[in-house]
Parts: C-alpha cells; structure tokens; sequence
C-alpha cells in the first residue's frame, strides 16, 4: 500500500479540461486557514477572520442556528411567523416583503423542525432541529448537520446589506452566515428611524 502521494494524485490541472487552467484552485489557504477543508460548528471563518466574527457569541449553536437565531425574538428556541415577520421589519424590509418571507420560510420549513410527525397549525421553527429543514436547493453554505461549509442564496442579502456603490462585501456575506449580520443592520435601522423620528 503506497504512503505517498504522487504529484499526478494532487493535480489541480487536466491537460484535457481547459476550464481547470481558467479557474485555478487556490493552494496557499492552509498558510492563512488551519485546516481549511473542515467543516466548523460554531464559527464562519474566511482568511481574514480565523476565529469567525469578532465579539460574536456562538452560545454553542452551531453556524445554522446562529443563522437563523435571530428571528427567535424572544428565546426560547421556537421562531413563530410573528417573530420572522417583525425579524424582516427591524431589517429594513416592507411590510408586503417581510409578509410574503414569512409566509415563505414557514411554509417550507416548520414541518421539517418539528418534534414529532403531527404537523402544528402554528408553523413553528424549532431552532434545535433547523438542520433537518436544510434543502436539495441549497448551495452547500451548511452541510446536513448545520455546520459551516461556505456559499448562499444572494437575492435578499444583497438588497440587505450592499453598500452604496451597490457592491457586496466579503465580510457582510461571511457574516450573514453566523447570523450577526442581522444583528447588526437591525440595530443600524433602529438607529436610522431614530435620527429621523
């Protein structure tokens, strides 16, 4: 049984594959990012941020449920429709907008998070099982158990938190999925409305 490998094994490149030469892999993110093929619990990590965010507390969630924690507004680990409703209001969004998402993320998700197999009329979101809602649709930001991996569906992030020149940040992506972007621009719109109030 060989111990070593050969050159020809660690290959990036396929003569035969052009696009493998076009998109190159990166080989230097194990000098900026211990282990970074492993998937993390409690922390999304980019280059520049090997501990995940600053000042952020994991509360031992993993990555997933710190996602979505923050539209358990009163914490005790159900998310009602209520609470994603006035969730996607603090944020910024319209009425009609927060609406049509909480209609949306319960519809498809509470079954799922649900404790037992009886479906509930109330369309709760149990925190604890958020990784069993994970769907076929995803980009693999979270892998089935709800730990970090790293990519996700942009539509709503993008009109959340691009910045003036209509750019998104590395860093506003990276945070969204630990969930203290949230955090973050509802406190930034807490303080718009109260400048103008």
């Amino acid at each position: 049984m060989a111990t070593e490998t050969s050159a020809e094994a660690m290959a990036t490149v396929a003569d035969k594959s052009p696009i493998t030469s076009r998109r190159l892999v990166r080989d230097d993110l194990d000098s900026k990012l211990p282990k970074p093929y492993l998937a993390r619990a409690l922390t999304a990590p980019d280059s520049e941020n090997i501990n995940g965010t600053w000042g952020h507390k994991h509360n031992g969630m993993s990555v997933l449920q710190q996602h979505v924690s923050f539209f358990d507004q009163d914490g005790d680990g159900i998310i009602r429709p209520s609470h994603t409703y006035t969730g996607f209001r603090a944020l910024g969004f319209n009425a009609i907008v927060s609406f049509f998402f909480m209609i949306f993320i319960h519809a498809a998700l509470s079954y799922a998070t649900l404790p037992t197999w009886i479906p509930s009329p109330l369309f709760p979101i149990h925190v604890k099982n958020i990784h069993r809602a994970k769907h076929g649709s995803d980009s693999g930001t979270y892998d089935t158990e709800g730990r970090f991996a790293s990519k996700l569906e942009w539509g709503a992030l993008y009109v959340l938190a691009k910045d003036e020149n209509g750019f998104l940040s590395k860093e506003a992506v990276r945070r969204c999925f630990d969930g203290s972007l949230f955090d973050y621009c509802a406190k930034m719109q807490k303080g718009a409305v109260d400048k103008l109030g």
